[in-house]
């Protein structure tokens, strides 16, 4: 029930708060996926099929604990250390998409805003991450896998991997356009996970 009620708080407080104080505030839409079937729409679509699996996996376990043989569990891996540490990393993980949300003010987008210009955030997390709300799912997704391990939540990791990775460079070519030797100039400088040293 405890991972449940935290994926349900998860996606309040990352998604639908953070749009709607961002909507109430700016009148902007944050949410950018368009419903195309060129590739910035089909990963919508992936990252919507991906939540769908979260929540159905975890309503499975909290609520129907006969179903948990068709998750295909992964036995060996259950024992406290590793459920504590995938709590753990949850936990950071809402820490920081919310503090890199955050930070990025207005410019916090689900997905590429072609219509509404937005700053370029380098400071804060952006500093040490060019992706940091991105690490930050990833670190969930890993997360839930340790918390809860079985076929489907590795299923969720790789395909979020896959996806994530997917995105990152849609967006990194968009801002290329868009900010030109501006964004050039920070790529150099910090890296697209993490950077464990400040470069000259």
């Amino acid at each position: 029930m405890g991972l449940f009620i935290f994926l349900l708080a998860y996606f309040f407080i990352v998604f639908f708060l953070r749009s709607f104080l961002l909507w109430k505030k700016t009148g902007v839409n944050p949410l950018t996926f368009n419903k195309g079937d060129d590739a910035h729409g089909y990963n919508g679509k992936v990252f919507g099929f991906i939540s769908i699996v979260e929540l159905v996996v975890v309503s499975i376990h909290a609520f129907v604990p006969a179903w948990h043989e068709i998750l295909l569990p992964f036995w060996y891996l259950d024992g406290y250390f590793l459920f504590e540490i995938g709590w753990i990393l949850l936990l950071l993980s809402l820490i920081v998409v919310w503090v890199a949300q955050s930070q990025m003010r207005d410019s916090w987008r689900i997905g590429i805003d072609e219509e509404n210009k937005t700053d370029l955030i380098t400071t804060g997390l952006f500093a040490i991450s060019r992706n940091p709300i991105f690490l930050g799912i990833m670190i969930a997704n890993v997360g839930l896998f340790l918390a809860l391990p079985n076929a489907f939540t590795l299923l969720i990791v790789s395909l979020s991997t896959i996806s994530i990775n997917t995105q990152i460079r849609l967006e990194e070519e968009f801002l290329s356009k868009e900010f030109g030797a501006e964004y050039t100039a920070y790529q150099k400088k910090v890296n697209r996970w993490i950077t464990l040293r400040r470069y000259s």
